[in-house]
């Protein structure tokens, strides 16, 4: 089952950030949406990211990826549990500042407004900058090609995809006050 500890440190992680996402979903499973955007390649990439979630599971409770397993120092392990604690930091900020505003899919719930306060003064995209953080951790901790790097060989495409959707949308809702936001924050890093 577990055969180090950067497995059982991964999957106690995993569980922390599986446990933001779940209290936010929750609060936000009853919400009317007064625009649904979602398309069927939208539920696909939605998909293949779960996937890219689901695959280091597969290699902390069972040897069946050992056969990728490469060496780093331990340091850099730990490194990446400083980085994936970041992204889960950086997650319950996103969440807890878009509030009632939050979907699962590309979409506006009823009365929604452009939050452009907390951490969406200086960033976009948050909740993508967290995953982004969080799959650059999971490489460094989990040291096996197929493990390590599944996340964000599955995330990149489903920002690419998402974060393009989502902007088209607002820009629609919001017109000129989602350009002017726009122009003042950066999407995944803050503009400086």
């Amino acid at each position: 089952m577990f055969n180090t500890t950067f497995k059982i440190v991964y999957f106690v992680l995993f569980m922390v950030i599986s446990t933001v996402r779940k209290y936010f979903t929750s609060k936000q499973a009853k919400k009317g949406m007064a625009k649904d955007k979602r398309t069927g390649l939208d539920i696909f990439f939605l998909v293949i990211n779960g996937i890219g979630m689901v695959i280091p599971l597969i290699y902390v409770f069972t040897s069946k990826l050992d056969f990728a397993n490469y060496y780093l120092p331990d340091w850099v392990g730990w490194l990446g549990v400083l980085i994936i604690l970041d992204a889960a930091w950086l997650l319950l900020l996103s969440h807890r500042d878009l509030g009632r505003h939050w979907t699962v899919t590309v979409g506006l719930r009823e009365g929604h407004s452009l939050i452009t306060t907390g951490i969406y003064k200086y960033l976009r995209h948050p909740m993508y900058a967290a995953h982004l953080v969080w799959a650059i951790g999971q490489i460094l901790i989990l040291h096996n090609w197929i493990a390590g790097y599944s996340f964000i060989v599955t995330m990149l495409p489903f920002y690419f995809y998402r974060s393009r959707k989502e902007e088209e949308m607002l820009i629609e809702e919001f017109g000129d006050e989602y350009l002017e936001y726009k122009q003042k924050t950066g999407a995944l890093f803050p503009k400086f």
